[in-house]
């Protein structure tokens, strides 16, 4: 006779894998999807997801109730159904799009800084026609020089 509060597991006794559960939205609000046992690896998940099974999809959490642990895997789950409409050359589906959006790692734009060497040979005289690959003291020592009537 079952205990006050006791409910059966969704996950097979001593079943030594991670099962990836979809929270879906709803009009009337968000639910676990209920799915069968043997549909609930990575594979199967992200497949499903692809493919529109799921109404808005919300988060995917993974659990492993052997190792004792749960997860909120939807970045990564995110960045795999990026990875895999970029490798097949195709749009992420609109039916996962604002998960995938939802989910992705803010960009970084580095900024580079520009440095002009005007002794490196790629250095362009034309570019800059009042350098050149004398120091400038030198070409100012010079002008006085021609000033002054110096020769070299």
């Amino acid at each position: 006779m079952p205990r006050n509060g006791w409910s059966p597991g969704i996950v097979p006794f001593g079943a030594d894998e991670t099962a990836y559960l979809v929270v879906d939205c709803f009009s009337n609000g968000t639910v676990y999807r209920e799915t069968e046992v043997e549909k609930t690896d990575l594979e199967t998940v992200i497949s499903d997801l692809l493919t529109g099974r799921y109404n808005s999809p919300v988060r995917v959490v993974a659990f492993n109730t052997l190792e004792h642990w749960s997860e909120d895997v939807s970045a990564d789950i995110a960045a795999e159904l990026q990875t895999r409409c970029d490798i097949a050359g195709v749009l992420v589906p609109e039916h996962v799009r604002d998960f995938v959006e939802a989910h992705r790692p803010p960009t970084r734009q580095l900024a580079l800084r520009l440095v002009y060497c005007r002794n490196h040979p790629s250095a362009s005289r034309r570019a800059f026609p009042a350098l050149s690959y004398r120091p400038w003291r030198h070409q100012l020592r010079g002008r006085l020089r021609a000033r002054a009537g110096y020769t070299k």
